[in-house]
């Protein structure tokens, strides 16, 4: 089943987590491991994702379980889902980021978050892990405002970056100058 390129890049953004979960769900040896590792998610912020996980884990399937879920928790949580009925599909955690993805992902996302709060925030988030994680990823974090706010000139954007991140940044302004024409 192919994912929207967005769903995809916060999949794989967070493929570690979600193994871990269907791993440590999955063997009653690991019940405290899994324990520790929701308790540690929800002290991150994500307690709406770890009620929702603690339902699927109990056996829950409904749609229902997604309400109140922001774009990026439901998003793992449905692959945690998946992987729980399937573990064919689980991310592999080991498996860096495809950057062809991460442009189109990360323009869909800028353009939705020009006009969608929650957009902007799971945008926000997603910028921090980005600064947090230092070097190229968090110089590329310090364009996303600016992009936000309709600047598209590579020269003002392109200072300081790799060229592997420079590449990126070059796919994300393309992709946004085709989002912002189809307004």
């Amino acid at each position: 089943m192919a994912l929207p390129d967005t769903d995809q890049q916060i999949i794989s953004a967070h493929a570690g987590f979600i193994c871990q979960v269907v791993a440590f769900s999955q063997n009653p040896d690991h019940h405290r491991d899994l324990e520790q590792l929701l308790e540690g998610a929800s002290r991150q912020g994500w307690s709406s994702l770890v009620g929702a996980l603690r339902e699927i884990i109990r056996g829950r399937r409904d749609e229902a379980l997604y309400l109140g879920l922001d774009t990026e928790d439901r998003v793992i949580a449905e692959a945690i889902l998946r992987g729980l009925q399937n573990p064919a599909t689980l991310p592999d955690p080991n498996k860096q980021p495809d950057s062809s993805l991460a442009a189109p992902g990360l323009a869909h996302m800028i353009h939705a978050a020009s006009r969608d709060p929650q957009a902007l925030v799971l945008l926000g988030n997603m910028a921090e892990q980005m600064q947090k994680a230092g070097g190229p990823m968090a110089r590329l974090a310090s364009v996303i405002r600016p992009l936000v706010n309709g600047e598209r000139d590579p020269d003002k954007l392109l200072k300081g970056l790799d060229a592997r991140t420079e590449q990126v940044l070059l796919g994300i302004i393309d992709e946004l100058k085709t989002l912002d024409g189809r307004q």
